[in-house]
């Protein structure tokens, strides 16, 4: 399947900077605090360098609408990779016409050249929209066993 030609990966401290604002929209429309847009930018850039994250931007018409933020570290189950998909945010007014799919799909191809065979995210049930694209992409609740099998549930603790 050829990559979706809408999405690309950050490279550039430009390309940072859009990621952290469209990001620090994101926080802000779920009124969630966020850092400072420079200081985001550069911890993005950073975590990009070190090889275990990675930052795509989907464009239309070269405007950023969309920003994914991936995490990769290795799997202790067998010899590859895995992928957390830290975060997925497009633009309110061009959410439903696919871009959310398309950088979705972006992320999965990019993980699967980083040598990943397993990918997991969190969301919350108050956001119908995001459920639906995943669980369209083939994401499911279920411990890796498909309908029937036991539900999966997501726990934090701040440290």
């Amino acid at each position: 399947m050829a990559r979706w030609n809408m999405a690309q990966l950050a490279r550039t401290s430009a390309d940072f900077a859009t990621a952290a604002r469209l990001l620090c929209a994101f926080n802000a429309e779920f009124d969630d605090p966020y850092p400072n847009e420079e200081w985001l930018a550069d911890r993005l850039a950073r975590l990009d360098r070190r090889g275990d994250t990675f930052v795509a931007l989907a464009e239309e018409h070269q405007v950023a609408i969309g920003v994914a933020v991936a995490r990769v570290r290795p799997q202790f189950w067998e010899d590859a990779n895995e992928c957390y998909l830290a975060e997925l945010y497009v633009v309110p007014g061009l959410r439903g016409r696919g871009f959310g799919s398309g950088l979705l799909r972006f992320v999965i191809d990019e993980a699967r050249v980083r040598d990943c065979t397993f990918m997991d995210l969190t969301t919350t049930d108050h956001d119908a929209q995001a459920m639906a694209l995943y669980e369209a992409a083939g994401f499911d609740r279920n411990e890796g066993k498909g309908p029937g099998g036991p539900t999966s549930f997501y726990y934090e603790l701040e440290l």
